[in-house]
């Protein structure tokens, strides 16, 4: 098999914003039916192209577990961490590739205007990339496990913060249960743990993964409001808080957890009420974490693109960390209706044909 193409979708968070940031606190995260392609090609030279940046053939080589390219370009810099991680757990295993060329192309943001929708394409992109060096190169197909935690690693390097939440919607696919394995944790780990294959074998205290599905007879719609978000300006003002004033923090993580077991309930007794219930408490849990932060966290587009999905007998809520990029709504399926995107579309909230991606990153095409 010297060439072949991997499929990564994105992701939406579902409920639990914020909160998962905290040990032990769930939140729920969906992959999407947009897709980050990797092309993997045996090559005289390793080289990789960036399509969406007009990044060609750009050359490379690993020295010392570092990756680097024959120019400086700060978009790199997760591709550069991807390879160097998956290589270095490659070496530990005294297996040492020949050269190759990887091409990514990501249909995740909007193709008009590049603006991001918020589907997690830096997360996409290092699953597909670490995916398909383990495919070729180990003797037997990785587990999901192992691709995960090696993209975890990586992206924790890169950016030193984050979930992890994105990546396991990319990894495994459909919905999931997710609690995360904690960012200060890992970094600690990767300062403590000189090798990565130790790294991947231990327990990771804080994370757990779970697929879960959504109750029946609920339909999925998605709006972007045209406007995209700064997650780590978000998160730094709901940290502020967290230090500021605790008691009102620690009220939040309750509200959520109380709103995300209101959604398990839906989910495991297959309860349509429980489930928009939560879904609607949810929504008003990070509104006013936002007021308390003093920072719009539910814009006004968001507030209504929630109240035209209520006008259905449904339950609509941000995705992620608000402050723009998309809400999504669930709309019990005798209720839903093209003219709830009417609507949408008289707000100027752009409806997305976005599904559920049952599955995570795959082998479309070998040769």
């Amino acid at each position: 098999m010297k060439t072949f193409t991997i499929k990564t979708p994105g992701k939406l968070m579902v409920a639990g914003e914020f909160a998962v940031l905290e040990p032990n606190h769930h939140l729920l995260v969906m992959a999407v039916d947009r897709f980050v392609y990797t092309k993997f090609q045996a090559c005289d030279n390793n080289v990789v192209t960036l399509k969406n940046f007009n990044l060609n053939n750009l050359e490379w080589k690993f020295t010392e577990n570092r990756v680097e390219f024959s120019t400086s370009d700060s978009r790199l810099s997760f591709i550069r961490d991807a390879i160097a991680t998956v290589l270095t757990y490659l070496k530990e295993n005294e297996i040492f590739p020949e050269p190759f060329s990887l091409t990514v192309n990501s249909e995740l943001d909007d193709v008009e205007s590049g603006l991001k929708y918020g589907l997690g394409s830096s997360a996409a992109v290092v699953t597909s990339i670490i995916n398909a060096i383990l495919i070729k190169f180990l003797p037997e197909p990785p587990s999901r496990e192992l691709i995960f935690k090696l993209a975890a690693i990586s992206h924790i390097k890169t950016q030193g913060n984050g979930s992890g939440a994105d990546i396991a919607a990319s990894t495994y696919g459909g919905v999931i249960n997710y609690t995360s394995f904690q960012a200060e944790w890992l970094n600690e780990e990767l300062k403590r743990e000189s090798s990565i294959v130790k790294l991947v074998e231990k327990n990771w205290t804080y994370l757990s993964i779970e697929q879960v599905s959504f109750p029946e007879n609920l339909e999925l719609f998605i709006g972007w409001t045209g406007t995209p978000a700064s997650t780590g300006s978000l998160v730094s003002h709901i940290k502020t808080l967290k230090r500021t004033k605790p008691e009102w923090y620690h009220l939040f993580l309750e509200n959520s957890d109380y709103a995300v077991d209101l959604i398990l309930d839906g989910i495991n007794q297959n309860n349509r009420k429980s489930f928009l219930d939560g879904i609607r408490k949810n929504r008003m849990t990070l509104s006013q974490i936002g007021e308390d932060a003093g920072v719009e966290i539910e814009t006004e587009k968001l507030y209504k693109l929630s109240m035209v999905a209520e006008q259905f007998d449904g339950a609509g809520k941000l995705s992620g960390a608000g402050g723009g990029d998309c809400g999504i709504a669930f709309i019990p399926s005798d209720k839903a209706s093209k003219d709830l995107y009417k609507k949408w579309k008289e707000m100027n909230i752009k409806p997305l044909d976005i599904k559920l991606c049952p599955t995570g990153s795959t082998i479309i095409t070998s040769e």
